[in-house]
């Protein structure tokens, strides 16, 4: 198949590139690359450096003819959809409209959507959270992300838009950049190799679900040819507190500083764990990395390739 990967330079999408082009797929990447963000896609693969809010994005999708397109471009950062909720939504709305409309008008045969859950429910009526769970988004992030749910209800029941939803929990690993995610592995293993103290936001009792990257990425392999009529969480439905996961990180660093605590963040629920029997029943996927695997796996990769900041 001839897949078109928007985000595909970034951190997930780069990784789902590379499971597609793995698994013998012809791939191309489209990326704004905001922010002199590094390019991160699979060696070999074309990349479009074109911003999905523009009209260039229809001359890539005259070029490549995808057969699939994996939309993976967003804006991923909740604290910045609180600051700017105008710029959040021109990218997470309205430029993902434009890869729907695009998609339609190409007859491409599916689009896969990286949506998200830990900013979907608000603060979940009970654990873990199912998929039909009343939607109450707390910030512009989580309402935006869930527009786009609705979009791709209506290209696929009006539009005969093949279209599948897979909503992440707390995606984590090898390669995402602490500096331009919104990860707190990421951030906690740079700060502790670099030998900072790194900033628990809150008292550190907040409990969220981490997915391994290489996990999410099957999940995106799986999907392929497949009809979704009902979005799926990719999750572990195993929760960790962010007190447990820096004392994890610490350890696996050697780190001897300890975090220290900010003020809480508005707009992040507190607990958030996942039920992902749907994507087992649906996709025959579960996630396979343990976190203390997936930890070691990333600080592994920050230890040897990772830029460290001092």
């Amino acid at each position: 198949m001839r897949i078109l990967v928007t985000g595909g330079a970034g951190f997930i999408g780069a990784h789902v590139a590379e499971a597609y082009v793995g698994a013998g797929h012809h791939v191309a990447v489209v990326d704004a690359l905001l922010g002199g963000r590094r390019n991160d896609a699979p060696a070999g693969v074309l990349c479009y450096e074109v911003d999905i809010r523009s009209p260039q994005l229809a001359q890539v999708f005259q070029d490549e003819h995808p057969d699939v397109v994996s939309h993976h471009a967003a804006q991923a950062n909740l604290r910045r959809s609180i600051a700017d909720p105008i710029f959040d939504a021109e990218i997470n709305v309205l430029g993902t409209l434009r890869v729907l409309e695009l998609s339609a008008r190409h007859h491409v045969s599916q689009v896969i959507f990286s949506g998200t859950a830990g900013a979907l429910y608000g603060e979940p009526e009970r654990l873990p959270v199912t998929e039909d769970h009343p939607i109450r988004p707390v910030s512009p992030y989580g309402l935006h992300k869930y527009m786009d749910e609705q979009y791709f209800e209506y290209y696929r029941r009006v539009r005969a838009l093949n279209t599948a939803v897979l909503r992440y929990a707390n995606v984590y690993g090898p390669r995402q950049d602490p500096e331009t995610e919104a990860g707190v592995v990421s951030i906690f293993t740079d700060a502790f190799l670099a030998g900072r103290s790194p900033t628990v936001f809150g008292d550190g009792s907040q409990v969220r679900d981490f997915v391994y990257v290489g996990d999410v990425a099957e999940a995106n392999l799986r999907v392929l040819g497949r009809r979704l009529d009902e979005p799926v969480h990719i999750a572990t439905g195993v929760g960790t507190s962010v007190t447990e996961l820096a004392v994890r990180l610490r350890h696996l660093t050697g780190a001897s500083v300890a975090p220290q605590h900010g003020p809480a963040v508005p707009g992040e629920v507190h607990r958030i764990v996942l039920d992902p029997a749907r994507a087992e029943r649906l996709l025959d996927w579960r996630a396979r990395v343990s976190l203390e695997e997936g930890l070691r796996r990333t600080v592994e990769w920050f230890r040897e390739r990772g830029s460290v900041r001092a």
